[in-house]
């Protein structure tokens, strides 16, 4: 079965009113890699934010982190999901909302659970269901300048 998650966007009708412009099941689910599927719920470009116009901006071509902006996403990983060592040149502000999984750092893992939350500032990770039971993350990406530790700049990869 897909993985499915409903999305609401807001915006302003011509006379000015707060209304909801997009009630939907997101549209746009992409399978990311082996047991990964991933939905992009919005996208931004540039700061501070422009909140102007009715573009549905969850149609935007983006990578895995945006570098003038920002990308909402909703992950879902499967047990089992295919390893994908990475790092992003982003700020990332994730909440488990159900299940559990495992980030792989170097050499350390941390185990979350449904309700924690994990900011996640420019290291290097993988994402580990070692579960029975899917686990669903949401993830706002903000471009941030990559990580210079001990005078090296560690880029974003995979």
């Amino acid at each position: 079965m897909s993985f499915q998650i409903r999305r609401v966007v807001t915006g302003h009708d011509a006379a000015g009113n707060a209304v909801v412009q997009i009630d939907e099941i997101a549209h746009n689910v992409a399978t990311t890699r082996p047991g990964a599927q991933a939905a992009v719920i919005w996208t931004t470009e540039g700061f501070p934010v422009d909140n102007n116009g009715n573009e549905d901006r969850s149609n935007r071509p983006v990578g895995t982190s945006e570098g003038n902006g920002t990308v909402f996403r909703v992950v879902h990983y499967a047990p089992g999901v295919a390893a994908r060592n990475h790092r992003t040149d982003s700020i990332d502000y994730a909440v488990v909302i159900s299940g559990e999984i495992d980030m792989d750092l170097d050499g350390t893992t941390a185990h979350l659970k449904a309700g924690d939350v994990l900011v996640q500032r420019g290291t290097i990770h993988n994402w580990v269901n070692r579960g029975t039971a899917p686990c669903v993350i949401a993830f706002a990406l903000i471009g941030a300048h990559p990580v210079t530790v001990g005078g090296n700049t560690l880029n974003a990869v995979g």
